[in-house]
């Protein structure tokens, strides 16, 4: 019996050994095969390190100003008998807004006219007698004083009168109405506003040691929301002669046309000065970077000769490079590439360095200085 099962466990030995060695065989058969095997190359779109002319510029946030603009306000306290104007309309310097009830001063008026009137007579009448002699110095400036003292009592009515048939100060574009027919206006009370839309001025603000590179006539450039995706254009105007202690910024004023009345004030734009000379630069689109904490990467394709079967490959080597500004769909480098090189534009992710590549430029996306992208 111990004889039976000391057969049964070498005989369970020997085929488990068996099994075990087979298996070694068949996973150093395997390792052996996958260290022959090459993975296929990666197919890749390519693009070539370019030298491209920069325009220099100097941009901020700006915002817009009317060069002329106030809100029209009642000199004079009354009720409003009469609106003369259209919300929003254009009107011209002059034209007649609203009218406050003017009817105590225009019997007013009239009692003093007939006043100065008297006062003319009579002056007219001290004359004659001052010329013969029959009154004195003393009488005739009194009927003077008294003349003048009732035309003047007419001026300042007149004045009042005036004041209370409120008119444009100046041509421009009417705001939202601020009174009502019937309405008490107080001395100071707001009406309506008015802006001079065309031209308009744009503020902004840039860092002291940009003033050297900076004249006034220079070119402007401005976009924004209220642009509806139009870049215009207008100069520099005004350099404050101060810089502001706090900020060392100093405040930069420009003026652009704005025949279409797109701008507003009070819209804020982004402002790019264009200076005078074009800066020479290497660009690549921004796709083709590999972007990491510790340094930028591209992979440049380079042509290598396989050692065994002798064909000539495209392999990728990975290259560190230094990135300057962005411009649209490309960015500049600063070092690392040199002009004529190519490298991979697309899906960096997923590519090593020493990859065998193939490239496909089929499908490869248009890549602009100055993109506009579709609104979906």
């Amino acid at each position: 019996m111990t004889k039976r099962i000391l057969l049964t466990i070498l005989a369970l030995i020997i085929i488990g050994g068996s099994l075990a060695g087979i298996k070694v065989l068949q996973i150093r058969h395997m390792i052996a095969l996958g260290s022959k095997m090459v993975p296929p190359p990666e197919t890749i779109s390519t693009a070539p390190v370019q030298l491209q002319s920069w325009e220099s510029v100097l941009s901020a946030v700006a915002s817009l100003d009317a060069v002329q603009g106030v809100t029209v306000a009642a000199e004079q306290a009354g009720k409003v008998v009469k609106i003369s104007f259209t919300p929003g309309d254009f009107v011209e310097k002059g034209a007649p807004l609203a009218q406050l009830d003017t009817s105590a001063e225009e019997a007013q008026l009239r009692a003093m006219e007939s006043s100065r009137n008297l006062a003319r007579t009579n002056l007219h009448r001290l004359a004659e007698l001052a010329d013969k002699g029959l009154i004195s110095k003393a009488e005739y400036d009194n009927g003077e004083a008294s003349f003048k003292q009732t035309e003047a009592q007419t001026e300042n009515i007149q004045a009042i009168i005036q004041k209370k048939n409120i008119k444009a100060p100046f041509s421009g574009r009417l705001g939202i109405r601020q009174i009502n027919l019937g309405q008490y206006l107080k001395e100071g009370q707001e009406i309506v506003s008015l802006q001079v839309l065309d031209p308009i001025f744009v503020n902004f603000m840039l860092p002291q040691q940009e003033l050297s590179k900076i004249t006034t006539g220079m070119v402007l450039r401005i976009n924004g929301d209220g642009a509806q995706d139009k870049q215009l254009t207008g100069k520099i105007t005004t350099i404050a002669p101060q810089v502001d202690a706090q900020t060392r910024n100093i405040k930069i004023q420009a003026t652009v046309a704005n025949n279409d009345e797109l701008l507003r004030p009070g819209m804020f734009v982004n402002a790019a000065i264009v200076l005078p000379e074009q800066a020479k630069v290497f660009t690549i689109p921004g796709t083709a970077v590999l972007y990491a904490p510790y340094s930028d990467s591209v992979f440049v394709v380079e042509e290598k000769k396989d050692e065994k079967s002798g064909k000539e490959l495209k392999v990728l080597r990975q290259q560190f490079v230094r990135l300057g500004e962005k411009r649209g769909d490309f960015v500049a480098v600063l070092s690392g590439l040199k002009e004529g090189e190519t490298v991979a534009s697309t899906g960096v992710f997923k590519l090593r360095n020493g990859q065998a590549v193939v490239i496909d430029n089929s499908q490869t996306p248009a890549f602009e200085l100055k993109p506009k992208p579709e609104n979906n």
